[in-house]
């Protein structure tokens, strides 16, 4: 306790990092202001289906993800997850398309306009999926709406609220991070979900506590197996597996230098929470399609169970999928080949292993046989929540237990930290942890 409290009084003390702190409270203030300002011509009185509808199965991850601002009918409702879409998007097109290949080698200039590219796909999500909202707004919240309103004039003016909403969310976000502490989009989207933390935490007590389902035992097991599980997504996050590399005898100027041993430090899950949101955009796929429609409850018995994020078979095709991505962007990711021949030009080997081809099959090798057990324990990880449904967890805490949701908030609580302990050290302050120090995702902030 008292070397937390001494820690605080150096955050304190040092100037740029005190403002930086309270400029990201600030910017985070007015998001969550904003998530409960609600779409003009609604009576918030009267968003009663809504909140039901966006209870449980997908539409609550949507509305875990917006913070709540989804079932508020809020300007801010459809969130920073279009800004996600579209970014997912054009790092695919990096991959399959020359034009954004050579974009991504142009460097700072390159990047600048990929960002152009992925505002504007952004836009044009957001004309699609804020009609389907209204519309969605309509049938379940039929009676909030005015009885006046002329349904063409607000499905127009709310469609380009919805829009500047989310790209507001945007500016703020690209704010933190110029400004403040941490990656501004990973922090919206943590915020957003932690945002449903303390509600949920007293519902789960208060059920557990007063119906007799379990008790404070039960409870209390809860909480043993959320740590766990925590600390599984803190294992994915951090995790590395050293590959040892003899340097080769170099000649720097009349000095002769050797014996040095060094590693390549390989992540057991090089990929991070991206399979899971890759996973996670597919399995939105039939709730997009049919979820919004008025025979949503005439749906055959397969495609309720694919509407319905606790079914054995969701959760099955959700692993299956979580896995294929592991090793898809891990590919993309580590370049065996590249790496090898880095080595090779700076006349590094690994022990036992001749340079170039060779090596390169046996890091392809290391790294297929370590993201192995890394994509399990990320499938594992992301379906957790399923199971704690079974065992009778309710379904808005549950989403605690695994999933994307907690591999953010892991990797972006550790990323912040390991931004505010460098402040700390560069100013010749003890860190944050007695020994050792803080790794993030892949030791800098990296937006999701």
């Amino acid at each position: 306790m008292r070397k937390a409290i001494e820690t605080l009084k150096n955050i304190w003390k040092i100037e740029d990092l005190r403002q930086r702190i309270l400029i990201t409270i600030l910017f985070v203030a007015i998001y969550r202001f904003g998530s409960y300002v609600v779409l003009p011509g609604i009576n918030p009185s009267m968003l009663t289906q809504l909140h039901q509808q966006t209870s449980e199965g997908l539409l609550a991850l949507l509305n875990m993800f917006s913070g709540g601002a989804f079932s508020n009918a809020s300007i801010f409702a459809l969130g920073i997850m279009p800004y996600i879409t579209a970014s997912i998007v054009i790092q695919l097109l990096g991959i399959a398309v020359p034009y954004f290949q050579k974009l991504q080698r142009e460097g700072e200039s390159g990047r600048r306009k990929m960002n152009q590219y992925t505002r504007v796909l952004t836009i044009f999500i957001l004309l699609v999926q804020a009609p389907s909202y209204l519309i969605n707004l309509k049938m379940q919240a039929g009676p909030s709406l005015n009885a006046s309103l002329d349904w063409t004039l607000f499905m127009i003016t709310s469609t380009i609220i919805l829009a500047a909403g989310s790209m507001f969310i945007l500016w703020l976000g690209e704010r933190i991070t110029d400004k403040g502490i941490g990656n501004g989009i990973s922090l919206i989207i943590m915020i957003g979900i932690i945002a449903r933390l303390p509600q949920s935490f007293v519902q789960e007590l208060t059920s557990r506590v007063t119906e007799k389902a379990g008790g404070l035992v039960m409870f209390l097991i809860e909480m043993v197996v959320l740590l766990i599980v925590i600390a599984f997504a803190i294992l994915l996050v951090q995790g590395t597996r050293k590959i040892p590399v003899q340097y080769a005898k170099k000649i720097v100027g009349n000095k002769q230098y050797g014996g040095a041993r060094q590693y390549i430090p390989l992540k057991v899950n090089a990929a991070n929470v991206m399979p899971i949101i890759f996973a996670q955009a597919i399995m939105f796929i039939p709730i997009t399609i049919i979820g919004l429609s008025s025979k949503a409850n005439e749906m055959s018995g397969f495609m309720r169970a694919f509407t319905d994020h606790t079914s054995f078979w969701y959760n099955l095709v959700f692993a299956v999928l979580i896995i294929v991505f592991t090793y898809f962007y891990t590919a993309i990711t580590i370049n065996p080949t590249q790496m090898a021949e880095d080595m090779k030009r700076n006349n590094g080997f690994i022990p036992g292993i001749k340079p170039g081809k060779s090596t390169a099959e046996y890091i392809d090798v290391i790294m297929s046989r370590i993201t192995l057990p890394g994509s399990f324990f990320l499938a594992l990880v992301a379906i957790m929540p399923a199971f704690a449904g079974v065992f009778g967890v309710k379904a808005e805490f549950a989403q605690f237990f695994g999933g994307t949701s907690l591999l953010i908030l892991v990797g972006v609580v550790l990323d912040t930290l390991q931004q505010v302990e460098s402040h700390l050290l560069m100013r010749h302050y003890d860190g944050l942890l007695k020994s050792g120090r803080i790794k993030g995702r892949s030791g800098n902030i990296a937006a999701y």
